[in-house]
C-alpha cells in the first residue's frame, strides 16, 4: 500500500508495516543491519495531520507511527515515532487493526490529538489513565461502523 492509502484506510491504533523492498542484510553486518532496519520497521498510528502551512510553505497530510520506547527501571526515558509524509517512497502494510470494542485514549481533543494508549475495554481506559495522567484526555471507542467501513475499505483496495 502507498502511504495515501494508510492515511486514507488504516484507522488510528492500527499497527502498520513499512519497507523499502531490499532484503535484509546478515546478522554480520551491524551497520548495514541497522541501516536496513530504520527503512523496514513497524509502529502503531498515533496520530493524522492533514495539509497546513506554515508561511508560504505548504505540508502534505501525514501520519505518525509510535515504533517504540526505551525505558529503564520501570521509566519510559525516549520514545520513538515515524512521521510519513503522503509523497513516501515506502511500501506500507497493516499488520493489525484495532478491535471493536477496543478504546483509543487520546492526549486531547481535537484535530492535533495524539493517540496515548489502545484499551481493550472503556474500564481498562479508565483505570489506565488513573496511573498515567494526562488532564485533558479523551476516549473514543472503535466502533462497528467503523470496523464494517474498513471491511469495506479492505474489499475495494
Amino acid at each position: 500500500m502507498s502511504a495515501s492509502l494508510i492515511y486514507d484506510l488504516a484507522p488510528i491504533g492500527s499497527i502498520v508495516a513499512w519497507s523499502d523492498g531490499t532484503p535484509r542484510p546478515p546478522e554480520r553486518h551491524g551497520k548495514k543491519l541497522a541501516a536496513w532496519q530504520n527503512r523496514n520497521s513497524q509502529g502503531r498510528v498515533i496520530r493524522k495531520q492533514g495539509k497546513r502551512g506554515i508561511g508560504i510553505v505548504s505540508l502534505l497530510p501525514d501520519f505518525t507511527l509510535h515504533e517504540g520506547d526505551f525505558s529503564g527501571g520501570g521509566v519510559i526515558a525516549i520514545r520513538i515515532h515515524r512521521t510519513f509524509s503522503l509523497d513516501s517512497t515506502l511500501t506500507f502494510r497493516v499488520i493489525e487493526r484495532p478491535a471493536l470494542g477496543a478504546v483509543r485514549v487520546f492526549d486531547r481533543a481535537g484535530a492535533n490529538a495524539e493517540l496515548v494508549h489502545l484499551a481493550a475495554s472503556r474500564q481498562a481506559a479508565a483505570e489506565w489513565l488513573s496511573r498515567h495522567g494526562y488532564p485533558n484526555a479523551v476516549f473514543e471507542e472503535v466502533t462497528a461502523d467503523e470496523v464494517a467501513a474498513d471491511h469495506v475499505g479492505r474489499a475495494a483496495a
